[in-house]
């Protein structure tokens, strides 16, 4: 066996959100991409992940789930971990095979692959592969009872070092902050936060029970087969420059993520019209999305680097919660439109506290009901959805992983009953779009996405003048 099991004296609970995605039906996972600009020495990164890695408890670990006839507490059960047998190098044959299609279609059909639960979950796909992004391609697979993924992102980056300083961690924007003027001004800004944190936690709260226990989208046409978990899935990415976005953000003064969901919007709604014509653009329809925030503050790669490298502490696990967005598929002739509806609806879900208090739903319904109640309520949730967004914000400057220059970073999650996942990742100058489809609901995921970039550059083309009314009045 490539496991060897080891005295049980560091055996750890399992949290219940870990205990969640591995429940049967409900396995989830996270897939990460690796794009390179260099060739790969499988070696090399073996190495790399015996000393990073598997020096984290959860990457040398068994999970014990207690599902099953024999109902065990379920449990981490430290254990001797064998890399090689996580590193896969499979044989690429690409006759009469395009490689982007090629790395499309393996990522779809390995990241349904059964996982063997009697090891650690966690697999990379070493593949020596030259694309239209990389010239070498590593795919990660990773079981979400691992953490979630904002964690496992910043796990992995703190595996990573900056390629003009092979000794330093990456480096990521901060958030700028403002500048206090004056006491009283800054006591009235503070008491009038409050006062908006509870209004819009009440309403927003309120609105999300009653969608979730008495409504349904109006545009059922993407709604996944209740149950379905990606079973026919279609993995894809595209990489779009993120000084386009800027561009946008800037002429509008608005963020990023105002851009980057102004943008999906704006192309899920032109595809529900070409696609079912004046049934959904006639009339003003909304569907929801669900958007996860992590309730962690932002996790310090360097203590993660010092967790493996020395063996010192850090908090770790799944600690998310979510949001209900409704989205318009009305068409709009400014398609700024859709940018300053994702701002109104975005800047309501930041000032409240909607995302702790779905995550306390979740732990109450699984403290009263238990693990049954709990799966009832998540198939629920994104049985009455119609997507999962999720905006991930990565380097600013490039890196390198084992040696190895990093070109992109697409990452995506697997498993959530849902027809439409996109999640956004930035990484230097580039925005990489990740679409994930249940083909029977989507067959089409490639159209869906261009339309999405042609929104963005309709936006660019239209932001000169944006800028140019602006300055007048």
């Amino acid at each position: 066996m490539a496991i060897e099991r080891q005295v049980t004296e560091g055996e750890e609970a399992v949290s219940p959100f870990a205990q969640l995605f591995s429940l049967p039906g409900l396995d989830v996972f996270n897939i990460v991409t690796f794009g390179f600009k260099t060739e790969g020495n499988p070696s090399t990164i073996v190495e790399g992940l015996k000393k990073t890695l598997i020096n984290h408890p959860r990457f040398s670990s068994i999970l014990v789930t207690g599902h099953g006839e024999q109902k065990r507490k379920a449990k981490w059960t430290p254990t001797k971990v064998k890399v090689e047998e996580h590193v896969i190098v499979p044989d690429i044959d690409l006759i009469n095979k395009n490689p982007d299609e090629f790395l499309e279609d393996y990522t779809s059909r390995m990241a349904f692959s059964p996982m063997d639960m009697s090891r650690p979950l966690w697999e990379f796909h070493l593949l020596k592969l030259k694309t239209s992004h990389a010239k070498y391609v590593i795919v990660g697979r990773f079981h979400h009872s691992l953490g979630d993924g904002m964690s496992l992102m910043s796990l992995l980056l703190a595996c990573t070092r900056k390629t003009c300083d092979p000794e330093a961690l990456p480096t990521f924007v901060a958030p700028k902050k403002r500048k206090v003027k004056n006491v009283c001004f800054s006591l009235f800004a503070w008491l009038w936060f409050i006062v908006r944190v509870m209004f819009h936690t009440c309403v927003e709260v309120i609105k999300s029970m009653v969608f979730i226990f008495g409504v349904r989208d109006t545009s059922a046409h993407i709604i996944a087969t209740p149950g379905a978990t990606l079973s026919t899935n279609k993995f894809i990415h595209q990489i779009i420059s993120l000084d386009d976005v800027k561009t946008v953000k800037n002429a509008m003064n608005m963020t990023v993520n105002d851009v980057v969901l102004g943008m999906v919007q704006a192309g899920l709604s032109q595809y529900l019209n070409q696609r079912f014509g004046h049934e959904t653009s006639s009339k003003s329809r909304k569907i929801r999305g669900v958007v996860f925030f992590n309730l962690r503050p932002n996790k310090n790669i360097e203590d993660l680097a010092n967790m493996m490298a020395k063996g010192s502490k850090c908090r770790w696990g799944n600690s998310i919660g979510y949001v209900l967005i409704p989205l318009e598929t009305k068409s709009y002739d400014d398609v700024f439109e859709y940018v300053r509806q994702s701002k109104t609806i975005m800047d309501r879900k930041k000032h409240s506290l909607e995302p702790l208090f779905s995550n306390g739903l979740l732990k109450l319904t699984l403290k009263l009901f238990g693990f049954k109640g709990l799966r009832t309520l998540v198939r629920k949730l994104f049985g009455t959805t119609t997507m999962t967004f999720s905006n991930v914000v990565g380097p600013s400057e490039e890196i390198s992983f084992f040696g190895h220059h990093i070109s992109y970073i697409a990452a995506n999650t697997i498993g959530i009953p849902q027809g439409l996942v996109i999640c956004i990742q930035s990484y230097v100058d580039k925005l990489i779009i990740n679409i994930a489809v249940d083909v029977d609901v989507i067959p089409d995921p490639h159209h869906l996405c261009d339309l999405i970039i042609e929104a963005l550059h309709m936006m660019k083309s239209a932001s000169p003048q944006k800028i140019f009314h602006a300055s007048e009045v």
